[in-house]
């Protein structure tokens, strides 16, 4: 049984410092981390690497982007980690403006394994987000179907090997996953750059979300400058909830989100 949830934002984007610095897996939006960023997932690895060991991640799952892979790959090498790669983690965009096509969508696991050889291709992806975007309650009620299926299938198809995981996102998700995780919709919360939120499952407790306690929330003590980019869902939402539509990928106009939503059986749970 998973007994400790660990999350940790990426690192400090490049395209934050240059706004047309590209991207290296050729998807929209998919910009690697700035140096700094680097070095924020060393900091990171420095972290892991002083809890006791019984304390430590034995798994990671990893959103698909390139940002994510990054920070999670030198916690993987660390400790000899492979990385499995969870869509259900995936950025969070606005819903498209009518007429302008969908959002990115990542490559999947064996498709990244050509850029990260850590990439553990067996775990398939248990939730994949509509390309068509999401505003805030959406999102929330994304990430917790996500973890009513994700936890227990981690614990089914590792027969119980892992008790503490890590989760490697971005900042409207994690803030999203430890809403969730707390069963607090509404509790306010700023995630930095590299940040960690620890969460330990209540004894006894029923089901996965509302489930767990924090020991940490988007904590930053152990990044030598501090958090960076902190963000909060109030830095884009205009009213109840709702966000100002986003533009999607010129060329996907005509294309269906034919992949999205729970990619396993609820009767899992």
């Amino acid at each position: 049984m998973i007994e400790t949830i660990y999350i940790a934002r990426h690192g400090f984007r490049s395209n934050w410092i240059d706004a047309n610095c590209g991207t290296i897996t050729g998807l929209p939006r998919d910009h690697p981390l700035a140096a700094y960023g680097e070095f924020q997932a060393q900091e990171l690895v420095a972290y892991f690497q002083s809890l006791p060991e019984a304390k430590r991640p034995t798994a990671i799952f990893s959103s698909p982007y390139y940002r994510c892979l990054q920070t999670s790959l030198p916690i993987a090498r660390a400790s000899n980690l492979p990385i499995f790669v969870e869509h259900g983690l995936s950025e969070w965009y606005s819903p498209v403006a009518p007429g302008t096509g969908l959002h990115p969508r990542p490559l999947t696991a064996p498709d990244l394994k050509r850029y990260f050889s850590d990439i553990e291709p067996s775990w398939s992806s248990v939730w994949y987000p509509s390309r068509k975007g999401e505003d805030v309650e959406e999102v929330h009620a994304r990430v917790n179907g996500f973890l009513d299926l994700f936890v227990p299938e981690v614990e089914a198809r590792f027969a119980g090997d892992h008790k503490n995981i890590l989760l490697v996102s971005h900042a409207a998700t994690t803030i999203a996953l430890c809403r969730g995780l707390l069963g607090r919709p509404d509790m306010s919360l700023r995630v930095g750059c590299c940040s960690v939120s620890e969460f330990s499952r209540k004894p006894e407790a029923n089901g996965i979300v509302g489930a767990w306690d924090a020991n940490k929330l988007a904590d930053d003590s152990h990044l030598k400058d501090g958090a960076s980019r902190d963000w909060g869902f109030e830095d884009i939402m205009v009213a109840s909830g709702k966000v100002i539509n986003d533009i999607g990928v010129p060329g996907t106009e005509k294309l269906e989100d034919d992949t999205c939503g729970p990619q396993i059986p609820r009767s899992v749970l």
